[in-house]
């Protein structure tokens, strides 16, 4: 993989992540101290109802969270001129449960500011798909109207995970919590999630298995809510995962590829062409 002509290998693009994502967030103090933003944080603000939208089955039988995303850092550019407005109305008209929004700059070329446009437009709940790594990052989506945020056991300790759910607890906003293995699905379980994202992508080597979201699925009690994360390209990947017993569906790469996402979209929630 290259980026921005440095060679960066799969064992250590998450802790240039992480080492990046420290320095964004010690900047973001110096600019909006953490104790500032903790008392704008607890206000009373609108929330969208992310968890229960996927608590059950859709219309369709599913649920899809589309998401809006330029790049990646194992595939680089996928969508420079994406337009953040016409996705967001595409992904809601085709049927749509909720919206992903990455706002990860440096390394998916996404904004707060994609997220905010995405809410407006639509009125679906919106995740925010960062890597969070500090309560800072927490208060902040609660500023930009984020009804969910992304929590990855990997890059957290069991500690961190269980305040970081209680705290967004505290503010009223969602959690996704994603696993990779069964260790994840465990410490995610013993910090407290209750909607469980299973990425077929290995965060290590960036190789991706749809059928590792079947493997795991199977490890989660019925109290629990399954996402399958990543390498979701057609309907018969959603049909091979809904005979797993998942019922929601997180899809980016492939909708923002596509020439039509809405009419994409309802493929993938079976609509026939």
């Amino acid at each position: 993989m290259v980026y921005k002509g440095k060679r960066i290998t799969g064992m250590n693009i998450l802790q240039q992540i992480f080492e990046h994502k420290k320095q964004e967030i010690a900047k973001a103090k110096n600019r909006l101290p953490e104790s500032e933003l903790r008392g704008e944080a607890f206000s009373h603000r609108e929330r969208r109802p992310f968890f229960k939208r996927l608590e059950k089955p859709g219309a369709a039988g599913i649920n899809v969270i589309a998401e809006i995303k330029r790049a990646s850092p194992s595939k680089g550019i996928i969508r420079p001129d994406l337009d953040v407005i016409k996705y967001a109305s595409d992904y809601e008209l085709g049927g749509a449960s909720a919206l992903s929004v990455l706002t990860d700059s440096r390394y998916f070329k996404g904004s707060v500011e994609d997220l905010k446009k995405a809410r407006k437009t639509t009125s679906l709940p919106v995740l925010r798909k960062d890597f969070i790594i500090s309560s800072y990052q927490i208060y902040e989506s609660s500023l930009i109207g984020a009804d969910a945020v992304l929590l990855i056991v990997r890059i957290l300790s069991s500690q961190q995970l269980k305040d970081y759910i209680d705290l967004c607890i505290k503010i009223g906003i969602d959690v996704l919590v994603e696993t990779h293995s069964k260790e994840d699905i465990e410490a995610a379980i013993s910090a407290g999630a209750k909607l469980i994202g299973i990425n077929n992508r290995n965060l290590s080597s960036f190789e991706t298995d749809v059928e590792i979201s079947a493997r795991l699925a199977s490890l989660l009690t019925p109290d629990l809510v399954a996402v399958a994360e990543s390498g979701i390209k057609s309907r018969e990947d959603i049909e091979k995962l809904m005979d797993a017993g998942i019922r929601n569906f997180l899809i980016g790469e492939s909708l923002v590829k596509t020439v039509d996402a809405r009419a994409f979209l309802r493929v993938l929630l079976g609509a026939k062409l």
